[in-house]
C-alpha cells in the first residue's frame, strides 16, 4: 500500500525537457481552481486555465495531459497543506487535524473542486485512481504520523504484522476524512470545537466507551 508521495502528481509523468518552474506550477494550480470555482467542471477547459495563469497552452500539456490531471493536481496541493504538529497527546492530535481539514473544507475553492473532481470520477474510472494516488494516498502520512507519535508515547501498541497496520491506518483515515467531509460538505452543519471533541471521544473510546 501507498501512504504518501511527495510532489504533484504531474512532476511523475516522466517527461522530459526543460526543467520546471515551482513558481509557474503555483500559478497554474491556483489559476485552475478559480477556473473551477467560476465555471464549474463542464466548463472549465485548459485554454481558460492558461489565460488566468499567464502562460501559454503548450506549458500546460508539458506538465498535465488534461484537465482531469490538472485538477486533481489543484486540489492534492491544497491538501498538502495540512499538517500534524505534535500537540502532546493522541487525542489532542486528532482534535487539531480534524479541525485544520474542516477549515481547509470551508474556502471555496477546495470545496467546489474537491466535490467537482469526486463526482466526475464517478464516471472515470482512471481520473478515481489518480484521486486516490494523489490526495488519499498521501494524505495517509498524517495518520501513519499520528500513530508513530502514539505509539512512541505508550498511547498505542505496537503491531508487528505490517499488513494489519496498514489495514489499520486505511480504516483510520477512511472514519476521519469520510465524517469530516460528510458533516462540512453533504450535511452542512458546522465542525465546530464542541463537535469535533464529541468526534474525537468517540473515535477514541468507541461505542461502548462512549455511553460509559
Amino acid at each position: 500500500m501507498r501512504h504518501a508521495r511527495s510532489g504533484t502528481s504531474g512532476s511523475a509523468s516522466g517527461r522530459t525537457g526543460r526543467p520546471r518552474s515551482a513558481e509557474a506550477d503555483a500559478a497554474i494550480l491556483a489559476a485552475t481552481r478559480d477556473a473551477l470555482c467560476e465555471l464549474g467542471w463542464s466548463k472549465l477547459t485548459m485554454g481558460d486555465v492558461s489565460a488566468r495563469a499567464g502562460v501559454a497552452k503548450t506549458t500546460l500539456y508539458r506538465r498535465w495531459a488534461g484537465k482531469n490531471e490538472l485538477v486533481v493536481d489543484a486540489v492534492a496541493e491544497l491538501f498538502d497543506t495540512l499538517e500534524l504538529p505534535d500537540r502532546g497527546s493522541l487525542e489532542a492530535d486528532v482534535e487539531y487535524v480534524v479541525l485544520q481539514f474542516a477549515e481547509l473544507l470551508r474556502r471555496p475553492e477546495a470545496r467546489t473542486a474537491l466535490m467537482a473532481v469526486v463526482a466526475e470520477s464517478t464516471r472515470d474510472d482512471a481520473l478515481r485512481d489518480r484521486i486516490r494516488s494523489a490526495i488519499v494516498d498521501r494524505q495517509k502520512r498524517l495518520v501513519v504520523l499520528g500513530r508513530e507519535r502514539a505509539q512512541a508515547r505508550g498511547e498505542l501498541p505496537y503491531e508487528a504484522d505490517e499488513e494489519l497496520a496498514c489495514r489499520t491506518t486505511d480504516l483510520i483515515f477512511d472514519v476521519i476524512a469520510g465524517t469530516v467531509v460528510h458533516r462540512a460538505l453533504v450535511s452542512a452543519e458546522p465542525v465546530d470545537q464542541l463537535w469535533v471533541a464529541t468526534f474525537t471521544a468517540l473515535l477514541m473510546h468507541g461505542l461502548q466507551g462512549s455511553a460509559a
